[in-house]
C-alpha cells in the first residue's frame, strides 16, 4: 500500500508534496502575473530605473568628490587659489542634491506604481472569485480567500514599495562602491573583497535561517486568519453548541505558535546584524591601518585614505539592506505565487463562447439523459434522468435527505454542469446559453435567505436594480411582507444590518421571496426556501406563492407538505432516481412512498 506525503501548505492545510514540473509551472505563472501587472506602467518603471541609476551615481560620487577637495583643492587653496575648493564643494552639495531629490522621486514612484499595480491585481482577485462557479467556493475555504486578498497583498504591498529602492538601488550602490575603491587604491579594494567572504558566508547563514523562520511566521499568521474568519462566520453554530471554550484553546495555541516563530526570527536578526556590524567596522579599521602605513610611504593620498574609508562604512549597508529585505521579498514571492495558482483555477461552469440569445424564454425544461457526480471519481448522485417539465407547470421535488433534490434544482440553476446528457430551456443546453440570459430566466431562492449590508428596499431591489420603488413595494406586497416592512423603524428604508441580523429568520426569507418575485423569471426554484417561516408566515406565503406560480415554471423542494399540495405535479426522488411521478392527488390514491408522507403529515396535523 503506497502512501503519498504530504505537509501543510501557508495557510494551513494539509498539501501533496509538489513535484519539480508542478513548480516550474507554478514560478512561470507568477512571472506571467507579474509581467500582466508591469505592462501597464513599464514606462514609469523604465523612468524610475533611470532615476535609480542616477541617484546612487550622485550618492557615490560623494566620497570621491571629498577625496578630489582634500588632494587638489587644499593644496591650491594654500597657495591662493581658491577655485579648486569651491568647485569641490558645489560638486559635492550638487551631487547631494540630485540624489537626494532623485532618491525621493524614484521612492514616490515605486510606491504610486505599486498601488496602482495592488489595485489592479484586487480587483482582478475579486472580480475571479466573484465570477468563479459554485463548486470553487466549496472546495475553496473563505480563510483562504480571505488570506490572498490580506495578507498576501500585503507581502506584495512590501515588496512594490520598497523593492526597486533596496534590490536595485543597494545593488547599484555596492557595485559602484567597490569599483570606485579598486580604481583608487587597487590594495584596499583586495582587503575589502577579502573581507567580503565572511560576510557572504554570514549573508548566506542568515537569508537560510530567516527563511525557516519567516515561513513559519507566515504559515501560522495564515493559519491565524483562517481559524478566525471561520470561528466568525461560523458563530451561530458557535453559539448554539457552546463551541467557544474550544474555539478560544485553539486560537490561543495558533497565537503562541505565531509568537514563538517570531521569536526566533527575532533571535536571526539579534545574531546577523550585530555581527555584520562587527565584520564592518573591522573592515574599516583594516582599511585604516593599511591605508594609513600606505599614506606614511607616499603610496596614498590623504584624500584618497578619507574616501576610502567612507566607502567602506557605505559599503556594508546595502549588505545589510539586502538580507533585511530578503524576508520580505521571499514573502512576496510566495504570496504571488498562491494569487498566480488562485487566477490559475479553471472553472467548471463556462461562459459559452457563442452563446445562443434566450431574451424571452416560455419556461421549458427537459432533462436528457442527465447523470451527475460531484467529483470525478465519486459516486453518481443522480442516475440517469429523462424528465419534462413544460412550460407553466409547477413540480415539486420530495425524498430524503441526500436524495438528489436539491442535485436537480443546481442543475437547473446552472451552478453545476452535468457530467453526462444536457439540461435544456425552451430546447436549447443551459451550457450554450449567456451568463445573462440565463440569471435573467432563471432564479433560484435557497434556505439560507442571505441579506447584504444596506436597506430592506436595496435588497428586494438585487432581483432587478433597475426597479422602481412601486416595483418594489408591489413585490413585497405580493408575497406578504409589507406588513411587517412597513412595521419597521424606518420602513423599506430599514437598513438591515449586516447578513440581516435586525430581522428574523421568517422576515428574511420573505424578503428574499420578494427579490425573487421582483425579478419574475420564468423559473423560479424553491430549495427548502419555507423551512424558515412560521406557520402564519408560511400560510400568508402561500397566497402569494400560489399566484405567482400560475404562470410561470416553479420547482419546489420541500418537506413541509404545505407547499408540496400547491404543486402541478409531484417527483418523489430516492438514491438519485425518481420513483413516482404524478399529481400529489394521484400519488397518495397510489398508495407509494408519497402516500406513506402524506399520511404521516396527516396524522401530525
Amino acid at each position: 500500500m503506497s502512501t503519498t506525503t504530504t505537509e501543510p501548505d501557508q495557510d494551513g492545510d494539509e498539501q501533496r508534496i509538489p513535484t519539480a514540473a508542478e513548480n516550474k509551472l507554478s514560478r512561470s505563472r507568477s512571472f506571467a502575473l507579474l509581467g500582466e501587472l508591469i505592462s501597464p506602467v513599464k514606462g514609469k518603471f523604465a523612468l524610475m530605473a533611470l532615476m535609480v541609476v542616477v541617484a546612487q551615481l550622485a550618492v557615490v560620487a560623494g566620497p570621491a568628490i571629498i577625496a578630489w577637495g582634500i588632494d587638489t583643492g587644499l593644496p591650491e587653496l594654500m597657495r591662493g587659489n581658491p577655485i579648486p575648493a569651491f568647485q569641490a564643494a558645489a560638486l559635492h552639495i550638487g551631487a547631494a542634491i540630485v540624489g537626494g531629490v532623485l532618491t525621493f522621486g524614484y521612492v514616490r514612484q515605486s510606491v504610486v506604481v505599486g498601488q496602482q499595480m495592488l489595485l489592479s491585481l484586487r480587483r482582478r482577485v475579486f472580480r475571479f472569485t466573484q465570477r468563479q462557479d459554485l463548486e470553487f467556493h466549496e472546495s475553496y475555504t473563505s480563510g483562504r480567500i480571505v488570506s490572498r486578498q490580506t495578507s498576501d497583498m500585503e507581502a506584495l504591498r512590501e515588496l512594490l514599495d520598497s523593492g526597486v529602492n533596496v534590490m536595485v538601488g543597494a545593488f547599484l550602490s555596492m557595485v559602484f562602491t567597490i569599483v570606485l575603491i579598486v580604481k583608487m587604491d587597487w590594495v584596499t579594494g583586495a582587503v575589502m573583497l577579502l573581507m567580503l567572504i565572511p560576510c557572504v558566508l554570514l549573508t548566506m547563514w542568515f537569508q537560510k535561517r530567516s527563511s525557516v523562520e519567516y515561513r513559519a511566521i507566515r504559515t501560522h499568521s495564515a493559519r491565524l486568519i483562517v481559524h478566525f474568519v471561520e470561528a466568525m462566520a461560523g458563530i451561530r453554530a458557535v453559539k448554539a453548541f457552546r463551541k467557544e471554550g474550544r474555539n478560544q484553546a485553539e486560537f490561543d495555541t495558533l497565537a503562541q505558535d505565531y509568537r514563538d516563530a517570531s521569536l526566533r526570527s527575532v533571535n536571526v536578526f539579534g545574531i546577523y546584524q550585530p555581527a555584520l556590524r562587527i565584520l564592518a567596522n573591522v573592515t574599516i579599521a583594516a582599511v585604516l591601518v593599511v591605508g594609513g602605513f600606505r599614506v606614511l610611504h607616499g603610496d596614498l593620498q590623504v584624500g584618497v585614505l578619507v574616501a576610502l574609508v567612507l566607502y567602506s562604512r557605505r559599503f556594508f549597508q546595502p549588505v545589510d539592506e539586502i538580507a533585511n529585505f530578503y524576508n520580505a521579498f521571499q514573502s512576496a514571492v510566495s504570496a504571488l505565487e498562491k494569487i498566480a495558482n488562485l487566477l490559475a483555477v479553471q472553472p467548471h461552469v463556462k461562459e459559452a463562447p457563442n452563446p445562443t440569445p434566450l431574451t424571452a424564454s416560455s419556461g421549458q425544461v427537459d432533462f436528457r439523459d442527465v447523470s451527475f457526480r460531484y467529483t470525478e471519481d465519486g459516486p453518481l448522485v443522480l442516475q440517469p434522468l429523462d424528465l419534462h417539465i413544460p412550460a407553466g407547470q409547477s413540480i415539486a421535488l420530495v425524498g430524503q435527505t441526500g436524495a438528489g433534490k436539491s442535485t436537480v434544482a443546481k442543475l437547473i440553476s446552472r451552478f453545476y454542469d452535468a457530467t453526462e446528457g444536457s439540461v435544456q430551456l425552451d430546447g436549447v443546453d443551459l451550457r450554450d446559453i449567456s451568463m445573462d440570459d440565463l440569471t435573467r430566466n432563471i432564479v433560484m431562492v435557497t434556505q439560507e435567505a442571505y441579506l447584504f449590508s444596506g436597506t430592506v428596499a436595496d435588497n428586494i431591489a438585487l432581483g432587478n436594480p433597475g426597479a422602481s420603488r412601486e416595483e418594489i413595494e408591489a413585490a413585497a406586497r405580493a408575497i406578504g411582507a409589507d406588513s411587517f416592512i412597513e412595521a419597521l423603524p424606518y420602513g423599506y428604508d430599514t437598513d438591515v444590518s449586516k447578513r440581516g441580523g435586525r430581522v428574523s429568520a421568517g422576515q428574511r426569507q420573505l424578503i428574499s421571496f420578494a427579490r425573487a418575485f421582483l425579478a419574475d423569471p420564468r423559473v423560479l426554484i424553491l430549495d427548502e426556501a419555507t423551512s424558515s417561516l412560521d406557520i402564519p408566515s408560511e400560510r400568508m406565503v402561500q397566497e402569494g406563492l400560489t399566484k405567482l406560480l400560475g404562470h410561470r415554471t416553479s420547482l419546489l423542494i420541500a418537506h413541509r407538505l404545505t407547499t408540496v399540495m400547491i404543486a402541478d405535479r409531484v417527483l418523489v426522488v430516492h438514491g438519485g432516481e425518481v420513483v413516482e411521478d404524478g399529481s400529489p392527488q394521484e400519488l397518495v390514491a397510489q398508495g407509494g412512498r408519497f402516500a406513506a408522507l402524506y399520511q404521516a403529515w396527516q396524522d401530525s396535523m
